[in-house]
């Protein structure tokens, strides 16, 4: 066996020998660039990536899931603050499952499942208070931590005393609540979910009256109540919703116009702006109105009619005394016996009573009324260094898009717009675009620099082998050379026709095969292939 790793080690000896030291050099650079090559990418592909799974967590759920953690094995990254913990990011899920099924992550409150950790002995009426206090401050912190905007919560309960007897003329003390919010960065607690707040702690504990309750943030700033105060939003949180709507009414119309453009023009060939004003005044009004049934006569309806006529004849022929009209108990005017004793008259009366529409109208109009809107688009020609390559029939088709966009928006603010007002409100420009090379991340510039040396080892790899093989390629054509330059092997002869006996031929060879063994042997091979 040593015999055989002998002549194996001998002959990579002699093949390694024929390299020049230029050869040597470039070999063994090429095997060390292959072997880190592979080593970085088994390295990097067999480590583990770790994905966070808690954050923010108070000193004793930390130290129940790194317990947890360190029982089952699983391999985790506890941050320098001890707040977060990172678990290998396939596990994420089974970890978190895992606590939450063992209760592990309390969020530091301890809650009302603290009861059912009830010593053997019993419990004391003062150790019972103490546990109900914890569960309830527990519990309600556990409520307010429910809100995607708080990290976490502190609250302070005080319970009054229980009491049989109060003076005349007294009433009952009212438990208080303190709590103190730590507000996550970035975000902010409007006046209704402040509210909310107050009234979950009110709600939540018996004879606690809002006004004993006090909130406060991570800063110290108070966070008052509204509600029946007469503080119903303040100038500064109803500005705040104000902006916040007209900002996301601005981003909707420049999403929704930039994802059509994009997709006739192309997806980095267009950049859209937006800009809107808003009126935001919320105002009511109480319509009475009165209208004609008959729009056309402008005449009611008529719902009663009455019509009363009086006729009066009267013939006084006979003489009457004195002179008529001029006695004491006369009426003036009144016929007398100049009529020739006859007289007629005639009373005619029509009551008609009519009734009107009457409309009462109660209109709340919205505070959310879009007062101007104009949209600015800025169009990369086909040919970036030609602006003239886009076309005037691209650029119309553009702007009749936008004027009618606009159109739609403006429609409800009882503004009379002409097709000159609305063009005026957009603007289509078309511009080569100033490009920035980004960044690329740190895996993406990993994965370059691995593809690099990858290829890398792979050139010198193929070159290598177009070298091992030009040069086998040339010590073949030399030796075919050699063979050919070579003189060519004369074989003896044997006078076979000219001996007669046997065993004199047989003499011959034997003599032949004595001296000259290599000759005997190609003599051989001679006859054999001439048979």
């Amino acid at each position: 066996m040593n015999e055989n790793l002998l002549q194996y080690w001998n002959r990579i000896k002699q093949y390694w020998n024929q390299f020049s030291k230029a050869q040597k050099y470039t070999i063994i650079a090429t095997v060390v660039l292959v072997l880190m090559t592979l080593g970085i990418i088994s390295y990097n592909f067999s480590k583990t990536e770790y994905a966070l799974a808690y954050t923010n967590l108070q000193p004793a759920d930390a130290a129940a899931i790194k317990t947890y953690l360190d029982g089952a094995k699983i391999p985790y990254q506890l941050s320098d603050d001890g707040k977060s913990i990172g678990v290998p990011r396939s596990q994420v899920a089974s970890v978190k499952l895992a606590v939450e099924s063992q209760g592990l992550n309390k969020t530091g409150n301890v809650g009302y499942g603290d009861f059912s950790k009830s010593g053997s002995f019993g419990t004391t009426d003062r150790e019972f208070d103490v546990k109900y206090i914890n569960a309830v401050q527990g519990e309600l912190q556990q409520l307010i931590n429910s809100n995607t905007a708080i990290s976490n919560s502190k609250v302070l309960i005080s319970l009054p005393k229980e009491t049989m007897f109060l003076p005349k003329g007294t009433e009952p003390e009212k438990a208080s609540a303190s709590v103190v919010l730590n507000i996550k960065p970035g975000y902010n607690l409007d006046q209704a979910k402040v509210d909310t707040m107050y009234n979950l702690v009110s709600h939540s504990v018996k004879d606690l009256p809002v006004d004993n309750i006090t909130i406060s943030d991570q800063n110290g700033d108070m966070l008052e109540y509204s509600k029946g105060k007469n503080k119903i939003n303040s100038a500064t949180t109803l500005a705040a919703q104000n902006l916040e709507f007209n900002n996301q009414f601005r981003k909707d119309v420049q999403m929704n116009v930039q994802q059509m453009l994009a997709a006739i023009l192309g997806r980095d060939k267009v950049i859209v702006s937006v800009f809107s004003t808003m009126n935001f005044d919320q105002t009511k009004r109480k319509e009475q109105l009165v209208t004609a049934p008959n729009t056309v006569d402008q005449v009611g309806l008529d719902i009663s009619i009455q019509e009363i006529q009086k006729n009066y004849n009267s013939d006084s022929s006979a003489p009457q005394g004195g002179v008529p009209g001029t006695g004491a108990t006369d009426v003036p005017g009144y016929p007398g016996s100049s009529n020739n004793g006859k007289s007629k008259s005639e009373e005619m009366q029509r009551t008609v009573n009519r009734e009107v529409n009457r409309i009462t109208n109660e209109i709340d109009l919205t505070p959310y009324v879009l007062k101007d809107l104009t949209i600015n688009v800025g169009i990369e020609p086909p040919d970036p260094n030609d602006p003239n390559s886009l076309t005037p029939q691209t650029i119309d088709a553009v702007r009749q898009i936008l004027v009618n966009v606009v159109r739609a928006a403006l429609a409800d603010n009882k503004q009379t717009l002409t097709d000159d007002d609305l063009a005026k409100k957009v603007t289509v420009f078309p511009h080569a675009f100033a490009r920035t090379t980004a960044n690329q991340g740190t895996s993406s510039n990993t994965m370059l620099l691995y593809g690099g040396l990858g290829g890398i080892a792979l050139a010198l790899l193929a070159g290598g082998g177009y070298w091992l093989m030009r040069r086998r390629r040339a010590a073949v054509e030399a030796e075919n050379e050699l063979i050919d330059d070579a003189p060519k092997v004369e074989f003896p002869t044997i006078d076979i026709d000219n001996v007669n006996n046997e065993n004199q031929v047989r003499k011959q060879l034997e003599q032949l095969a004595k001296r000259k063994p290599e000759e005997f042997v190609n003599l051989l091979r001679t006859w054999l292939v001439d048979e």
